[in-house]
């Protein structure tokens, strides 16, 4: 499944993504390397690499997420919000790999998405269907977007992005550091050119903002963040019946 395709129905659906996630236009400067910013200003580098450590004491921990969501789809052509999702997301670690599973229940009817064994589902129980990606060579930049903020070491996250500080920003009263990020991968970047982070003290985002070419972005926004608690085994299986229709699209 070509990138493009995939990433939207991660993010958006995540997202987000989402998500995950008003496009601006391609800025040279937001390519330089991590060294050449420290360079310009050695103080935002020094509060990057704290926000880097954070993350990857997250990471090194991290077994379980769950949060609430908010995915917003803002079209620039219309100038206006054309899609809001709500529900609950899942994360665990299985292995080397994160699983992600999300329960979208506003608006009705409800549809449910998993990502697992290297395939994006999408299960809308009303039309008894499930449409199934694989995400084959993609695999590694479908999970590059899929681990940010939520169990994906600030090491690994410099080896796919272009980071850069962005200052300090409260949401909701939950004081957060705010990057940028810029795929290193131009076929990523294809889909998203930058990605803005929130990252709260735990090295958890709460929110993202995805900004994609012509001007249209995706935000997601969590709540209710619980991390490393037990999630049943359930919460990462569609609930299909006897009738589930499994199409699997080309291309």
């Amino acid at each position: 499944m070509h990138v493009r395709k995939l990433l939207p129905v991660c993010f958006t659906v995540f997202a987000v993504l989402t998500v995950l996630y008003a496009r601006e236009p391609k800025n040279a400067d937001r390519s330089n390397s991590l060294a050449s910013q420290a360079q310009q200003n050695s103080g935002d580098s020094d509060a990057l690499q704290h926000v880097i450590a954070e993350m990857d004491h997250a990471a090194a921990n991290f077994r379980t997420t769950q949060a609430k969501f908010v995915w917003t789809q803002y079209t620039s052509v219309v100038n206006d919000i054309t899609d809001t999702q709500k529900g609950t997301v899942y994360f665990r670690r299985v292995g080397n790999q994160v699983e992600m599973a999300a329960d979208i229940t506003d608006p009705a009817p409800p549809k449910y998405l998993l990502y697992a064994d290297n395939k994006v589902q999408v299960y809308q129980p009303k039309i008894e269907q499930v449409t199934q990606y694989d995400t084959g060579k993609d695999r590694s930049v479908v999970e590059s977007f899929l681990v940010l903020g939520f169990g994906g070491s600030g090491q690994d996250m410099l080896k796919s992005f272009s980071v850069t500080y962005l200052g300090t920003e409260s949401l909701d009263g939950v004081e957060t550091a705010k990057i940028d990020l810029v795929p290193k991968s131009e076929k990523a970047r294809n889909t998203f050119t930058h990605i803005w982070l929130w990252v709260d003290s735990r090295g958890i985002s709460v929110q993202q903002k995805l900004f994609a070419p012509g001007g249209d972005y995706r935000l997601a926004t969590y709540s209710d963040i619980h991390l490393n608690e037990k999630i049943p085994d359930s919460a990462f299986k569609l609930k299909t019946t006897g009738k589930t229709k499994i199409l699997s699209p080309k291309g």
